[in-house]
């Protein structure tokens, strides 16, 4: 049986909406690491929060659909990714404070 190999990705997500003081980028960082997903995320000056993530393409779009609905607390009313060149840059997952 042959093994598949899995296609690493890196993606810059900016969500939108109620996603600041509501524990958000703590909900995207637990995700991230239950994923094993490697990058960061941060409190963006015009109230989104912005993340980079590196990891298996599979488990990258899992996380982003998790940022999509967020903890409860959250009313995400988007989240827009862009692809960039996967880099192998980061060894974990963590909050930035810029």
């Amino acid at each position: 049986m042959q093994q598949r190999t899995k296609t690493l990705i890196r993606v810059q997500a900016i969500a939108s909406g109620l996603v600041q003081g509501v524990n958000y980028r703590w909900f995207v960082v637990e995700h991230a690491k239950e994923l094993e997903l490697h990058g960061w995320v941060r409190n963006l000056a015009d109230g989104c929060v912005e993340a980079e993530i590196e990891g298996a393409k599979e488990d990258v779009e899992k996380l982003v659909e998790a940022m999509k609905q967020g903890p409860g607390s959250a009313h995400v009313t988007g989240v827009a990714t862009v692809d960039l060149p996967f880099e192998n840059s980061y060894h974990d997952f963590q909050v930035r404070y810029r």
